[in-house]
């Protein structure tokens, strides 16, 4: 007879962890570590700050798996936890890393964010703006923007997390949420329509 190699579900393996099976435990980590990577990765850009918020998360969720009440929320759970270490590092990193305040002129309705985030949902900044040679563009552009709103960007853009669960997650109202969203994207055009950046070139290097 054929084997079948099926992938457990999330929510299976999180209840069978949190009853001390070790190979459900194992196979958390498997599952989601290359995801809580990228997204250290691309808040940082740095592989060693990267390894290092990955690697709290997974001690963090092997000691506290068991406080998680309802499993439906794994997700969010951590996240949450990987996010939270990544502000701990910004705060460690403070003489290394500056993350200027950068504003977008003029007042905006509720229209106006409901509007971008929902383009947004389609566009994320790298399919907006093309090719391997923006890449480093890009990273220049995120890391300008303010920790809480480069946080938004990186969930809701690169990881493809809901409005509602990056809510749960940074613990806010999924009104504030669409609002860093919306600055956040408003800044990150004006900074690289400044650097005459476009879908068809880059005029300069970085």
């Amino acid at each position: 007879m054929k084997e079948v190699n099926l992938m457990p579900h999330t929510n299976f393996l999180v209840n069978a962890a949190k009853s001390g099976d070790v190979l459900a435990m194992n196979q958390l980590v498997k599952q989601w570590q290359k995801r809580i990577y990228n997204f250290s990765y691309k808040y940082f850009n740095d592989y060693d700050l990267a390894m290092e918020v990955t690697q709290k998360t997974f001690i963090s969720m092997n000691k506290n798996l068991r406080k998680l009440k309802e499993d439906a929320l794994f997700k969010s759970w951590l996240y949450r936890i990987a996010a939270n270490y990544c502000h701990e590092e910004v705060r460690k990193q403070q003489k290394r890393w500056v993350f200027p305040f950068m504003k977008v002129q003029g007042q905006h309705d509720n229209k106006d964010i409901e509007n971008t985030v929902s383009r947004s949902t389609h566009e994320n900044p790298e399919q907006v703006y093309g090719s391997k040679e923006l890449k480093t563009v890009l990273k220049k552009a995120l890391a300008t923007l303010p920790e809480e709103q480069r946080m938004v960007v990186i969930m809701k853009e690169y990881e493809g997390l809901k409005i509602r669960e990056i809510a749960e997650i940074m613990e806010i109202s999924e009104n504030t949420v669409k609002s860093r969203l919306y600055y956040a994207l408003g800044s990150l055009k004006k900074l690289l329509d400044q650097w005459n950046v476009n879908r068809e070139t880059v005029q300069y290097e970085i």
